[in-house]
């Protein structure tokens, strides 16, 4: 990873041809939107760390919350690279929204275990998977607050693109206006494995791991580190389709995207 970047929330304390719809999930009554406990934009709580929770995935009967794999790391914010740093091991506990999920899959711990040596896959590779208990999927929904969506899954984006995201971080004291993002990529870098994108108000501590959407509502990535220079406070997303990828091959080989139950809208915030 680039020495500019930080990972944007290696541990916040509450102190301070992949389809995106596969047949069981496309059957499944999921919670209704408007009431769902459980969908992208939650926070999450790993062992004192929290993020904000992208998408919703299924692997055979299993459902899923992702975060971001930086989320359960045990180094500090300048360990950047998954296929070196310490992570916690999968079987970690993990709180959503009063129920508890367990880390089933992290792709820092999978690089390792793949002696992965890429430098652009080390470096942006940034998705982990909650596995959520029976009660909690009662409770779920696959929908991206405010915007609706995702739509399916993108491969990429065009500079000057508008993408979408919404954050949840503890640090926003539960004022949840900033909370949705509106912002435009500034094009995909690293073989595709990440985009830099501005948003009007820039991902802080604790929207680590949020799901970016492109402009037609895909699931673009997972937002993992705020740049220094030369771009001051640009995100980096990193490239779902790759990580979603990345995954099937090392263990979790049936993983697959569920799009939200409401339409997209990109002019929610007008």
């Amino acid at each position: 990873m680039s020495p500019r970047m930080l990972v944007l929330s290696a541990g916040l304390a509450l102190a301070v041809g992949i389809t995106a719809v596969p047949s069981d999930a496309a059957t499944r009554r999921w919670a209704a939107e408007g009431s769902a406990k459980i969908h992208p934009g939650v926070q999450t709580l790993t062992a004192g760390a929290q993020c904000t929770g992208n998408f919703v995935f299924t692997a055979g009967t299993a459902v899923y919350l992702g975060q971001a794999a930086h989320c359960s790391s045990t180094g500090t914010s300048t360990d950047t690279n998954g296929c070196s740093t310490a992570s916690l091991k999968l079987g970690t506990p993990v709180a959503v929204e009063g129920y508890t999920g367990t880390l089933a899959y992290n792709s820092w711990l999978a690089m390792k275990a793949a002696k992965t040596r890429d430098a652009s896959t080390c470096a942006y590779n940034d998705l982990a998977l909650i596995k959520l208990p029976a009660a909690a999927v009662a409770q779920t929904n696959p929908t991206i607050p405010v915007f609706g969506g995702p739509t399916g899954l993108a491969t990429g984006t065009s500079p000057l693109e508008n993408v979408y995201s919404y954050g949840n971080s503890s640090l926003r004291f539960g004022l949840t206006p900033t909370s949705p993002k509106q912002g435009v990529s500034l094009g995909d870098s690293a073989g595709g494995w990440t985009t830099t994108v501005y948003t009007v108000t820039p991902g802080i501590p604790g929207d680590s791991g949020s799901g970016f959407l492109d402009s037609s509502g895909r699931a673009l990535g997972v937002l993992s580190t705020v740049g220094l220079a030369p771009y001051p406070l640009d995100n980096g997303v990193g490239n779902l389709a790759k990580e979603i990828a990345f995954a099937r091959a090392h263990g979790v080989p049936g993983l697959t995207l569920v799009a939200g139950t409401k339409a997209f809208n990109p002019s929610a915030l007008l």
